[in-house]
């Protein structure tokens, strides 16, 4: 019989003989470059880019240790809409962060924090869509999870409109198969979605991203214990109070999250969905029990990702000196 409690671990080997197994085991395409894109690409003109934006991941985690989600988060965001050239970090209105999915969106102070200390060294260099890519890995790997070689050379786009995020961005209350479309447009598959939905190990929701699971009627199947735990936290007349998406590890990058969604804990309708749904179930169970080969999945797809409609060329994009605003 299948027990949630048992999992089988792969032994205590450090994060930089992983990363050096991404490295190995990838195909060459995925790990050193991928057109424009190359792991190292700052090499010679900001040699050390990488390791100052890291700095500025683990100054915001010391004042605020759930900065790791929003970044992770941000990181998403950003691909999901005109991929992964730093739309998202644009302010103005009409742009990606008044979209309704996108207002509860933190970390920019990262971003901005890295830029500045990387225009001060290397003025003009490195792109804010590389600077979140980085920041992105450095969360995962800080809070306990796997890094990944982050190939760059993006360069920052100069549109973002919010009907494009209110469009692009999954929605909580999606079912598996309305989600697997919404990836399916990004170039990746339903397994990468159960692999990218393993982030929700780590990270808060808001009462909004729930109240359809409680209100006008519980949602069928939502355990009684997780709906008195909810609805205490948000009545129906609404609230601003968050809760944890994995409640038994919340600021540690693991895969509980899987075990969560088999006890019936999953905060997100889509959470909860991926164990519901018969198609999505059976990779569930298996990231529940092998913690490494999900770890391992988890950066695979996250270079994947990073690699969604990347601008590289001068007349697509350029490299900001704010992220904030276009040149």
């Amino acid at each position: 019989m299948y027990s949630p409690q048992r999992k089988l671990v792969f032994g205590t080997m450090p994060v930089s003989l992983w990363a050096a197994i991404i490295l190995v085991t990838l195909p060459l395409h995925m790990c050193v470059a991928h057109g424009p894109l190359q792991v190292g690409h700052y090499a010679f003109s900001c040699p050390s880019a990488e390791s100052i934006v890291r700095r500025a991941m683990e100054r915001s985690m010391q004042q605020d240790r759930s900065i790791v989600a929003g970044v992770l988060r941000l990181h998403f965001h950003d691909c999901f809409v005109e991929g992964c050239d730093g739309s998202v970090l644009l302010d103005g209105p009409g742009s990606e962060k008044t979209a309704s999915p996108n207002l509860s969106l933190r970390g920019f102070e990262v971003v901005d924090a890295a830029k500045a200390d990387l225009e001060a060294q290397c003025p003009g260099v490195v792109s804010c869509a590389d600077i979140l890519a980085f920041a992105a890995r450095d969360a995962v790997e800080l809070s306990g999870g796997l890094g990944w070689p982050v190939r760059a050379g993006r360069l920052d786009g100069r549109v973002s409109i919010a009907a494009q995020a209110d469009a692009d961005i999954p929605d909580p209350s999606n079912t598996v198969s309305q989600n697997a479309e919404v990836f399916a447009r990004k170039g990746l598959s339903k397994s990468d979605m159960i692999v990218l939905s393993g982030a929700h190990t780590i990270g808060h929701a808001h009462c909004d991203s729930v109240a359809s699971r409680l209100y006008p009627v519980p949602e069928p199947g939502l355990s009684e214990e997780l709906a008195a735990r909810l609805m205490a936290s948000c009545p129906p007349q609404g609230s601003s109070a968050t809760m944890n998406l994995d409640s038994t590890t919340p600021a540690r990058f693991d895969n509980n999250y899987y075990t969560n969604i088999i006890n019936h804990r999953g905060l997100l309708h889509s959470d909860q969905a991926l164990f519901t749904d018969i198609s999505t179930r059976g990779e569930v169970i298996f990231n529940s029990l092998l913690a490494a080969p999900w770890t391992f999945q988890f950066s695979r797809v996250m270079i994947q990702m990073g690699n969604i409609q990347v601008k590289t060329g001068q007349s697509e994009g350029e490299i900001r000196r704010n992220c904030r605003f276009i040149n």
